[in-house]
């Protein structure tokens, strides 16, 4: 009998954030053993430059344990790339864990210092000689491919990594051949630095009896990290490493990879025989860590005269940066199948090139590559809207895949198994009172003010990283345990999880307990990353807790002498139905002569084909013409996510990823100087958050189809604001300024001197 209270589709309070509010999280820079030293890391100031480093003075400093040079890790293995073409393969330049001879962007490591104390640390790194001789650095995907500019890599000529495309370009010539009209853009999508409140930390201990480390580190996933690390990088059994991820604060992507400190602080550990400890500051994160999104995209839609869509032709390019993290490559590659979205688009072409600058690398942040491609078909499908003088509602309407068309295969080969984009997109209109906008927008301009309202309909395809594995456990106290290889970052494992074991078992959320985080104790494991621990996980757990469920019937019936077909689980316990004879969990548990194996059961699952979350995004804004300033005066958002599992931890993803978004659209980005390739938004000084105040009151609701491909009917969501808030924002303030003043275009951010800037040069235009 499923539960009324605690089971899917209840708003259960998230279990774990009484600790979390009481100051009771474990988090890695809260574990500091006895006697452990610190680390810092030395980067370098350049963004191209040979140098020589000399440590002799720092070494022989108060305190120092020891500094590792770029001779010291020589023979290690470099962070590798985990992606490549699978019809063109390429060859990417080396990753090393320290820069040897040439550091190629501002914030390369060069050296690691361990001391008895942070100051400690930090008095030599400031004793470090290093013998700078800067390089010409080149900063910016235009810049880069321009000819004669300086190169990142001696081998990639040109500074591109790959050139290659997707889709038919022939039958896209021919759309375009046989057009009435052709709708253009080209955009920027700024490089954004992935701002987590916890930075990165890791604590390495050493075992020298055994030879065996334990790394306990703040990320989205420990086997991962374990296995690149040893296999990769240390050359040494997977058996030899520990990982331990405890409390994580905050991923978006960018903690799932290997870093070098993880590397540097284990061998550092393992040459001391004794525990080191790396903490990120802050201006560490802003040149250590892995950076989003940083797209140059030019897009062009073939229309027909009734508003159909023809064909689109694309042309990408992609900033890696100046090495190639785990996934660089993958992301404008990947996001390029998803360029068609919503729409039935029978002809499609896209050309995609990665390109090197002497900028900190670029890989996953929350959608890895779908914000891109939606942003991409949303703003030109405003474009071609106003092209053709229709409502941006109405061509959407004409051109969205219909119900009746699933599954429908895309263009560049992707699968929607399920969705009615127009029946959501409606949805939001009726929410946002959309007929009644000219009014509301006659009223702002009696006040000096000018409003914008825009659509931004998003597809994405998630919860594919791979097989997940889940063991559910009776306890010897009745209690349920789940061990699985996910890894939480805010998201509400521990009570996802549990609502799915309640919606079985009727067993409330304190009495299920997740562990994850631990290669000891979790045997597998892929970590979190692209909305994939309920689509993935979240069948694993189900499957494992109902075979855990038939095996607890069968050991009932044996003890309440009846058949396990007259059985049902009730608050925790097993009854024959229509009776109040039960046994309890914990007794069955116990019970003498129970095969223990019984108790325990596992599942795994692989969601080959994915699942396709989609949705509409509503903004609608109100610009200040005298100072360029934005406010988003209303936000609703209605998304298809197939099933709903806990509409708060649901709102919760959905509105953390929509303010993510509405902080890209107006006033996130990473500046690079283009002269010396300094980042100019280096700290919290320079580099613009969003806080509450700069978000609306977002509205919003699920129009639910339930997904094909997947058990549990869900689809992710985890990225899904993120994905949708981009375009809805500058749609609305394109709106706005195209309806007041004719400005076509602005890219991200649209800040308040970017938009004054344009409505003033709009006015001068129009005096001449």
């Amino acid at each position: 009998m499923a539960p009324v209270k605690f089971g899917v589709g209840q708003s259960v309070l998230r279990k774990e954030d009484d600790a979390l509010i009481r100051g009771k999280g474990r988090y890695t820079d809260d574990y500091t053993p006895a006697a452990a030293l610190h680390a810092l890391v030395l980067r370098s100031p350049h963004a191209h430059a040979k140098f020589k480093l000399d440590a002799t003075k720092a070494r022989a400093l108060p305190g120092v344990a020891a500094i590792l040079t770029p001779d010291d890790v020589k023979d290690l293995g470099g962070l590798p790339c985990l992606f490549n073409l699978p019809d063109e393969p390429f060859t990417g330049p080396p990753y090393p864990i320290l820069a040897r001879d040439v550091v190629r962007h501002v914030g390369d490591a060069v050296a690691f210092v361990v001391a008895e104390t942070v100051e400690q640390a930090r008095d030599a790194l400031e004793a470090i000689e290093v013998e700078w001789t800067p390089l010409p650095a080149v900063v910016g995907l235009v810049n880069a491919v321009k000819k004669g500019a300086p190169q990142v890599w001696p081998d990639h000529t040109g500074n591109v990594l790959f050139d290659t495309s997707i889709g038919d370009k022939k039958a896209t010539e021919a759309a375009f051949a046989k057009a009435h009209a052709v709708a253009e853009i080209s955009i920027v999508n700024p490089r954004i630095v992935t701002n987590y409140m916890e930075t990165r930390a890791v604590v390495c201990e050493y075992d020298a009896k055994r030879d065996h480390l334990t790394l306990t580190i703040g990320s989205q996933g420990s086997h991962r990290l374990r296995d690149i690390l040893c296999q990769n990088v240390l050359n040494i059994p997977v058996e030899k490493m520990r990982v331990i991820c405890p409390d994580v604060g905050g991923g978006f992507g960018t903690k799932l990879f290997p870093y070098r400190e993880y590397a540097l602080a284990a061998v550092a550990a393992r040459k001391l025989k004794k525990t080191v400890k790396w903490t990120a500051e802050r201006a560490d994160h802003f040149v250590g860590d892995a950076q989003g999104r940083d797209n140059v995209t030019t897009a062009r839609m073939a229309l027909a005269e009734d508003g159909k869509f023809l064909g689109m032709d694309v042309d990408l390019m992609g900033d890696m940066g100046a090495y190639l993290s785990t996934f660089g490559p993958y992301i404008p590659h990947g996001g390029a199948g998803m360029l068609p979205g919503l729409y039935d688009l029978q002809a499609f072409h896209c050309r995609v090139r990665t390109v090197f600058t002497n900028t900190v690398p670029v890989d996953a942040y929350r959608g890895a590559g779908r914000p891109e491609a939606a942003y991409v078909v949303e703003r030109l499908v405003d474009a071609a809207a106003r092209k053709l003088g229709m409502a941006p509602d109405a061509i959407r309407r004409k051109n969205f895949i219909q119900p009746k068309a699933m599954p429908y295969k895309t263009a560049t080969g992707k699968i929607y198994d399920s969705g009615d984009f127009a029946a959501h997109m409606k949805r939001a209109m009726d929410v946002a009172e959309w007929k009644e906008f000219p009014r509301r927008a006659k009223a702002a301009k009696k006040q000096g003010l000018v409003r914008g309202i825009g659509l931004g309909t998003y597809v994405e395809v998630c919860g594919t990283m791979g097989e997940e594995t889940a063991q559910v456990r009776l306890d010897s106290d009745g209690d349920i345990t789940i061990l699985i290889g996910t890894q939480s970052s805010g998201q509400g494992h521990q009570t996802a999880y549990a609502q799915i074991v309640a919606e079985q078992f009727g067993i409330a959320p304190e009495r299920v307990h997740i562990h994850q985080g631990d290669t000891d104790e979790i045997a597998t494991g892929l970590g979190t990353g692209g909305s994939s621990s309920i689509p993935s996980g979240g069948v694993s757990v189900e499957r494992a807790t109902r075979t855990l469920g038939t095996n607890l019937k069968d050991i009932a019936a044996d003890v309440l002498e009846t058949g396990a077909g007259d059985l049902e689980f009730s608050d925790g316990a097993i009854r024959i139905v229509g009776t109040d004879r039960t046994v309890s969990f914990a007794d069955l548990a116990k019970r003498a002569g129970a095969d223990p194996s019984k108790l325990t059961a596992s599942s795994t699952f692989s969601s080959a084909d994915g699942t396709y979350p989609n949705g509409t995004h509503i903004a609608e804004v109100e610009i200040d013409p005298s100072t360029g300033v934005i406010h988003v005066v209303n936000y609703v958002i209605v998304d298809d996510f197939g099933v709903t599992l806990n509409p708060l931890l649901l709102a919760g993803q959905v509105h953390g990823g929509t303010m993510q978004g509405i902080g890209q659209a107006l006033m996130e980005a990473a500046v690079y100087d283009a002269t010396d390739g300094q980042l100019v938004t280096g700290t919290f000084m320079d580099y613009a958050l969003p806080r509450a105040a700069d978000g609306p009151s977002i509205k919003f609701e699920t129009h639910n189809v339930p997904c094909k491909t997947n058990p549990l009917g869900v689809k992710g969501a985890g990225e899904a604001g993120a994905i949708g808030s981009c375009p809805a924002v500058v749609n609305a303030i394109i709106d706005g300024l195209y309806r007041d003043y004719g400005i076509g275009h602005i890219d991200m951010p649209a800040t308040a001197e970017r938009v004054w800037m344009a409505i003033e040069n709009s006015r001068r235009v129009h005096r001449m």
